[in-house]
């Protein structure tokens, strides 16, 4: 499943990246104008009000299309400003953290499952047909509690205290399979607002070099270089703020499955003990 969404991640990058192209080589279309001769008589006026009325509706949706086009323009002008380079890394960062924050959003998703049914079920099978039959149970049933209950009834003739520290160690792999990608989620949260700072360095430079080519500080001057600096850092900061709400909200199921698999542990562990008195 990462795969796919890696995948999709690249795709929409480049989708992305040829859209800037057309916008850069687009020439804006002339617009054409339309008159309306109007005649004398009731009918002739009748017939003109509903073709200026058509006119005036059409008029009303062009206007609503151009303001949403130029909203998309202006987003891709702003891009192009703040500098190709930066901007398309900063890009990189938020489609490859976005890709691998919904990968990690839908395996936690379906990792999620009803320990309490579970809990009744192992401990009906146990009563009914033994460990095998409590095993049957836990391969039937997907998430990570499942799979550390299976584990403990593979050693469950081996004693409880066995059984106790199989599931505590493959507790850890359990979780350790849970919090798998959050690393890199994290190093674009830190690298997308530095590649913003260094573009407001750079922009800096560039504004510093212009006063000193044209030996003069006027706005016009500087004006360039700040307005690199201002975008590149917007857009580094804007996307580490949207990762930072998908790590969190990921942290956050990754300690309800925790305290879930821990409280399930336990009471499988009586369960057993239960068992084998």
């Amino acid at each position: 499943m990462k795969k796919l969404f890696m995948f999709l991640a690249v795709a929409g990058l480049l989708t992305f990246t040829a859209n800037i192209a057309f916008a850069q080589g687009k020439d804006a279309a002339p617009a054409n104008e339309e008159q309306v001769d109007g005649d004398a008589g009731a009918k002739d006026a009748e017939a003109a009000d509903a073709d200026a009325s058509k006119d005036e509706a059409k008029g009303q949706e062009s206007k609503d299309s151009e303001e949403g086009v130029a909203l998309h323009e202006a987003l891709k002008t702003k891009f192009i400003e703040g500098g190709p380079l930066f901007m398309s890394l900063i890009i990189i960062c938020l489609i490859l953290g976005m890709a691998i924050a919904v990968e990690r959003i839908l395996f936690l998703a379906f990792s999620k499952s009803n320990t309490a049914k579970l809990l009744n079920a192992v401990e009906a099978a146990l009563e009914k047909g033994g460990v095998e039959e409590a095993k049957k149970v836990c391969r039937n049933t997907r998430g990570p509690v499942a799979s550390i209950f299976y584990q403990g009834l593979l050693r469950a003739d081996q004693g409880v205290d066995v059984v106790e520290k199989t599931i505590v160690s493959y507790g850890s792999v359990q979780m350790s399979l849970l919090e798998n990608g959050l690393s890199w989620i994290g190093l674009f949260i830190s690298i997308a607002p530095s590649l913003g700072f260094l573009g407001t360095v750079i922009g800096m430079i560039q504004a510093f070099d212009a006063i000193q080519t044209a030996g003069d500080i006027s706005p016009n001057v500087v004006a360039g270089g700040m307005k690199v600096a201002l975008i590149t850092t917007v857009g580094g900061l804007i996307v580490a703020m949207i990762l930072q709400i998908f790590y969190n909200y990921i942290i956050a199921k990754i300690d309800s499955l925790s305290i879930d698999m821990e409280d399930s542990s336990i009471r499988f562990v009586d369960m057993m003990v239960k068992h084998n008195k």
